[in-house]
């Protein structure tokens, strides 16, 4: 089985062990993926795809669609899906056997959202298969490089340093940070996510499973803003590996007049820079206009669709796939 990069077995799952190249992510983990698959995110099904080349294996968890078609196992809260390693040794190549073995069961693969497509790509082609790689949608983050928080700080536009040094002086809003999963916190949360601006919650116990999870990691990092005691703002951060990375974040739409999100978000960027000493903030997945008050790096994110050429099923979707980006290019 090693000889030639092949597995024959669809059934091995992703060892808690296996990591992404890069900077670590909560997304990029065993127990997220279960947490998909337990939460129903799995589709028809779920696929730990693989492939090994020498001592290394690569594995990327799938999700069927339908039959022949899988998709990345990700869902809204996902800032990206990319591939996972166990063992030492080339990933390039036991990437590229990882879609060589999928051949033999999928049509058709789609990949969102990937923050860095080139390998994925490459790997594909070098399997064989048909790619289209396109830019869809966008992520914000920031990168500190050698700042602290106040050189940061002394970068961000005008308006929201003013914004924040008036509405912290009124001492209106109390601020709490949390570094613990706390079932009340989580309340206090949930009620103001409810009477905010944001569409119903698209999974809340998968989110609170998550939370709970990150608390016990040691990794969350949770803000609570009130108003005479009523809870008015809050925000789900996690951090890891240098990088913070925002999750959720909601207020209640008629405490806007002493932003209590700003002053929250302002004491969250405090904390992770001052304290967890990160270098890197993740705002997710989006482009809303605000993020950029907040952070100096803008990057596309990516769709990759992979076709089997060997897969009469592929050709039709190929086709209309490639038409399209021929017919953008004409306009």
């Amino acid at each position: 089985m090693q000889g030639n990069g092949e597995h024959h077995a669809n059934d091995e799952r992703l060892p808690a062990a296996a990591r992404a190249d890069g900077f670590a992510s909560p997304f990029d983990r065993a127990h997220w993926f279960d947490l998909l698959e337990a939460y129903g995110f799995a589709g028809q099904g779920r696929i730990d795809a693989h492939g090994r080349a020498g001592a290394v294996t690569a594995w990327l968890p799938l999700r069927v669609d339908k039959p022949g078609d899988v998709a990345g196992l990700t869902n809204w809260y996902s800032f990206a899906i990319r591939p996972l390693y166990s063992g030492d040794g080339d990933h390039s190549a036991a990437l590229s056997a990882l879609f060589r073995n999928l051949r033999r069961s999928a049509a058709r693969l789609t990949l969102y959202p990937v923050s860095e497509p080139d390998a994925l790509a490459a790997a594909l082609r070098t399997a064989g298969w048909w790619i289209k790689a396109t830019p869809a949608g966008d992520r914000h983050w920031l990168d500190l490089g050698d700042m602290d928080h106040d050189a940061w700080w002394a970068s961000r536009p005008g308006a929201l340093r003013n914004t924040v040094q008036r509405k912290a002086k009124k001492g209106v809003v109390d601020i709490q940070l949390l570094t613990e999963f706390d079932d009340g916190s989580w309340a206090a949360y949930e009620q103001i996510y409810a009477a905010s601006w944001k569409p119903d919650e698209g999974h809340p116990a998968l989110l609170r499973a998550f939370a709970e999870a990150e608390g016990a990691r040691g990794s969350l990092r949770m803000g609570i803003a009130r108003i005479e005691g009523v809870p008015v703002a809050a925000q789900y951060w996690t951090v890891e590996d240098g990088t913070a990375f925002i999750h959720k974040l909601a207020h209640v739409e008629d405490s806007l007049k002493t932003s209590p999100g700003t002053l929250l978000s302002a004491a969250l960027f405090r904390h992770v820079i001052e304290i967890d000493k990160v270098k890197r903030v993740d705002f997710g997945t989006g482009n809303d206009a605000y993020k950029r008050d907040w952070m100096n790096r803008h990057d596309p994110l990516w769709r990759i669709e992979a076709f089997n050429p060997s897969r009469p099923a592929a050709w039709g979707p190929a086709l209309k796939a490639f038409a399209r980006s021929l017919l953008r290019k004409e306009k």
